[in-house]
């Protein structure tokens, strides 16, 4: 799972260097917040869990690491691509995939909690 991680983290790097580049171009700045959970949750996050998976494998080597992968990747793209639609279209109607995916993100991270506590060892 380690390198699932890693791997994953890239893409969100990607992505948010891309919108970034996007927003310093064409001046649009209100979609920083979008910029910066994709660099944050997305970048740096599943970065730093995809190195606490390399340094305890026994961590990654569970159901909770996959389960945390998984929802943590359906829930910020949805989080984020409804945040995005919801400033560039000027309506409050994605607001609510917003909440499921930012609940959705949480349960993950709740998950890799739970994992951490239960597998790592000194």
């Amino acid at each position: 799972m380690a390198s699932k991680f890693l791997k994953i983290a890239t893409v969100y790097f990607v992505l948010a260097i891309f919108l970034g580049i996007v927003m310093g171009i064409t001046k649009a700045f209100q979609y920083a917040s979008v910029h910066a959970h994709l660099n944050l949750a997305g970048w740096v996050t599943l970065a730093i869990i995809g190195l606490i998976y390399r340094a305890y494998p026994q961590a990654a080597q569970n159901k909770l690491a996959t389960w945390h992968f998984w929802l943590h990747n359906i829930g910020l793209p949805l989080m984020q691509g409804c945040l995005f639609l919801m400033i560039l279209t000027g309506t409050e109607s994605f607001v609510v995939g917003t909440i499921i995916g930012s609940l959705v993100l949480g349960l993950g991270i709740v998950f890799f909690f739970i994992n951490v506590w239960k597998t790592v060892r000194d």
